[in-house]
C-alpha cells in the first residue's frame, strides 16, 4: 500500500509523492497518469553504477509496459559525478538520442543522481519534466523532493544550479534493502536535521524511535520518510525558490557540514554524517549568539548519538573551513549566515563574524 503526498506549488504545479512498498513496478502507469507525461514517449534513465545492476532493468521494463521506450545513461557512484563535464556527456547523448522537448528525465539513485539528472533537465532544450525515483534514504526524505538541482565546483558544493520541480517522485523503501549502512546513517543524518526544526512532535518521536530507524526497522522508515516529506513540503510551498526566509531553515547543520565535505574532499565523509556534525556545532554557536533552550544540545546530542552519527574527526584547519564557509550559498555581503536553532523548531538565520567563527572552530576540537 502507497502513500500519497502533494507538494503543493504556486500556480498549480502540484505533483505527488508516492511512497510504499513494490511501487517500483508501478512506475510507467503512475507516469502516464500525469498529464505533463501523458503524451512523452521518450524516457532517458539517469543512475550510477551502484544502483544500475539493481534497479535499471525493473525500472525500464515499468515504464516499457507503459509504452516508454527508455534509454540510459550509467554514471559512476560517487559524488564525484555532480560535475559540469558529466552534465555535459549526458546532454550529447541526450542529443544524440535526438531528443526532443516531449521527452522526460527519470532521476534513478541517490542525491547525486537527483541532484545531476535534476540539473540535467532543468536546462536541456530549457527544461523537460524530470521524475524523481529516490532509492537511498537520504534521497527520499530530502533531495528527491522540493526541486533543488545541481552540480559541485571545486569551490564548493552546489553552486552551479537551479530549482526545477519533479513532475513526480517514486520513492519504493523496498530500495532500501540494499543500502549500505554508511549510505542508512548518511539518511538518518537528515531526517535528524528535519525532526529538530519541524515540531516538538517529530522530535521527540525521532527520540522515542531513533533505534528502531538505526537498525532498519520497515515500519519506522516508512513513518520517517512520510513525516520528513510532509515537512518538506510545507517549507517548499511557503518558499519554493528560497527567498522568502523560510526554505533557508533547511540547511540547518549544512553551513559547517558542506565546509567538512569541501574541505575534506567530497566522499571522506558522507552529506548526513558532515550535516549532523554541522548540527552539533550550530547548536554551540547558538550558545556563543544568544543562548538556547535548557536541555535542548543534550537532546539533539542524544539523537544523534542513537542514530549511530558520532562526532566526526576532521582534519581539515579551522582556517580552511572557514573558507569554504565564505562560499556558502546563504552568505549575503561577504557575511557568513548560519541556521542556528535555539529550540525544537525555533530557528533563526543570522549573521556571524568571522572572529566567532574561528573561535567557536577552535574550541569545537574537530
Amino acid at each position: 500500500m502507497a502513500t500519497k503526498i502533494i507538494v503543493e506549488l504556486p500556480g498549480a504545479r502540484d505533483y505527488a509523492v508516492r511512497i510504499g512498498s513494490g511501487i517500483l513496478d508501478a512506475l510507467g502507469e503512475n507516469m502516464r497518469a500525469i498529464d505533463q507525461l501523458a503524451r512523452t514517449t521518450d524516457v532517458l534513465v539517469v543512475t550510477d553504477s551502484n544502483v544500475a545492476p539493481l534497479y535499471l532493468a525493473q525500472t525500464k521494463a515499468a515504464l516499457a509496459r507503459a509504452g516508454f521506450k527508455a534509454a540510459d545513461v550509467v554514471v559512476p557512484a560517487g559524488e564525484d559525478s555532480k560535475d559540469l563535464a558529466v552534465a555535459g556527456e549526458i546532454w550529447s547523448a541526450m542529443a544524440q538520442l535526438a531528443l526532443g522537448r516531449d521527452c522526460a528525465v527519470v532521476a534513478l539513485g541517490g542525491g547525486v543522481v537527483g541532484d545531476l539528472a535534476g540539473f540535467v533537465a532543468a536546462a536541456y532544450l530549457r527544461g523537460v519534466p524530470v521524475v524523481q525515483v529516490p532509492t537511498t534514504l537520504l534521497s527520499m526524505v530530502d533531495s528527491s523532493v522540493g526541486g533543488k538541482t545541481a552540480v559541485n565546483l571545486p569551490e564548493g558544493k552546489n553552486l552551479v544550479g537551479s530549482f526545477h520541480q519533479p513532475s513526480f517522485v517514486c520513492a519504493d523503501v523496498d530500495t532500501l534493502a540494499t543500502l549500505p549502512e554508511r549510505e542508512w546513517r548518511c539518511g538518518c543524518g537528515e531526517i535528524a536535521k528535519s525532526a529538530a526544526i519541524d515540531s516538538d512532535d517529530f522530535f521527540f518521536w525521532m527520540l522515542e524511535h531513533a533505534e528502531g530507524l538505526a537498525s532498519r526497522d520497515s515500519s519506522i522508515t516508512a513513518e520517517a520518510v512520510q513525516r520528513c516529506v510532509v515537512f518538506k513540503a510545507g517549507v517548499v510551498a511557503r518558499d519554493e525558490h528560497e527567498t522568502a526566509g523560510v526554505r533557508e531553515c533547511l540547511n540547518y547543520g549544512h553551513t559547517l557540514g558542506h565546509a567538512i565535505e569541501v574541505a575534506s574532499g567530497f566522499g571522506a565523509f558522507s552529506h548526513g554524517e558532515a550535516v549532523a556534525e554541522g548540527m552539533r556545532f550550530a547548536v554551540e554557536l547558538a550558545r556563543n549568539q544568544g543562548g538556547v533552550a535548557e536541555g535542548f544540545a543534550e537532546a539533539q546530542a542524544d539523537l544523534l548519538d542513537a542514530l549511530g552519527l558520532q562526532r566526526l574527526n576532521v582534519e581539515a584547519s579551522s582556517a580552511d573551513l572557514l573558507e569554504a564557509m565564505k562560499r556558502d550559498k546563504k552568505n549575503r555581503g561577504g557575511q557568513i549566515r548560519f541556521v542556528l536553532a535555539r529550540d525544537v523548531a525555533q530557528w533563526e538565520v543570522a549573521p556571524v563574524s568571522d572572529d566567532a567563527i574561528l573561535a567557536a572552530l577552535n574550541g569545537w576540537g574537530l
